[in-house]
């Protein structure tokens, strides 16, 4: 339902658009389409920010004394 209003109101928008002329429909078009892809850059790099921010960053030190019990499990077997 939500995408029939959206269609019918974009119908309506461009035929106003167009009724304006060439000069001022263009500009409000580009005007709409420049202001939709910014918003959409601001909302991805903002998901972005909080995605990022939720992953736990390894930490070195542990990192580097699990490949220490590992290579010592391994001279074990060996």
């Amino acid at each position: 339902m939500y995408l029939l209003i959206s269609i019918i109101l974009s119908v309506i928008l461009g035929y106003l658009l167009l009724m304006m002329g060439p000069l001022v429909g263009g500009f409000l078009a580009f005007g709409i389409v420049a202001g939709t892809l910014f918003r959409g850059l601001y909302l991805l790099n903002d998901i972005h920010k909080r995605l990022s921010k939720d992953v736990p960053k390894p930490e070195k030190a542990k990192e580097a004394y699990e490949n220490y019990l590992k290579e010592k499990e391994d001279k074990d077997r060996g």
